[in-house]
């Protein structure tokens, strides 16, 4: 496997509206070694801090970041998903990004169907906020992966064969993964491994997926105020 450099001005993510900023990590200073303290004596005023910030010890001092926008990348390793990802066992964090809006909508709008498929959810909609950010770092290329493994990598649904390759991956130090999306053809897509390899994203636009019961036909797009077919 070899490193490429990933050099996106816009790498965007998608996430639900209804996690907001935690602004706890927006404000915190510069100096993360005095990270838990703070964040101690917040708890101590503020109940809600534990569950806000979440996990602060699953991040290195030397691997936090701070300041505006860093909220939304915090909180990717902060706040596990025990289910996992493609590449997370559910054990570590990992901050997913696309190099377009499309294939990040492509992306999310593929896992909040599953979601509301087991869930037999009603019709309904769900609020999506868009974020975009730089991404200038050194991440390894799934891509030069020898065919077969890279075709068990990039399974549309089992993610075991990723998860195993980030293990190895983190333990060696590596930032994070580039590799194509297999939501949305000739879309591409990260997942870093540490918050410094990526940078702050801000808010861009919200959206809001409109689940029929079946599928997500449509979404909301609030910036332009009009409504898209999906897929488009």
């Amino acid at each position: 496997m070899a490193p490429r450099r990933v050099a996106w001005p816009k790498a965007w993510r998608v996430i639900a509206s209804r996690y907001p900023p935690i602004e706890l990590f927006e404000r915190l200073t510069d100096d993360p070694v005095v990270w838990e303290a703070l964040i101690a004596l917040e708890q101590m005023t503020n109940p809600r801090a534990r569950d806000e910030v979440g996990e602060i010890a699953l991040v290195a001092a030397e691997d936090r970041v701070s300041g505006p926008g860093a909220s939304f990348v915090m909180a990717s390793f902060t706040h596990l998903n025990p289910k996992g990802s493609r590449f997370s066992d559910g054990t570590f964090g990992v901050y997913y990004a696309a190099g377009e809006r499309e294939t990040a909508i492509a992306e999310t709008v593929f896992h909040f169907e599953t979601f509301a498929k087991d869930s037999a959810d009603p019709p309904r909609t769900e609020d999506m906020r868009v974020l975009v950010g730089a991404i200038d770092a050194d991440f390894e290329d799934v891509e030069t992966l020898p065919e077969l493994d890279r075709h068990q990598v990039l399974d549309p649904i089992r993610y075991a064969a990723g998860q195993a390759l980030a293990r190895r991956l983190r333990a060696d130090g590596a930032l994070g993964v580039v590799y194509p999306s297999v939501r949305r053809a000739g879309g591409r897509c990260l997942g870093a491994f540490k918050p410094l390899s990526v940078g702050l994203p801000q808010q861009e636009r919200h959206l809001s997926y409109r689940w029929n019961g079946e599928r997500v036909d449509r979404y909301f797009d609030y910036r332009q105020e009009t409504w898209v077919s999906y897929p488009v």
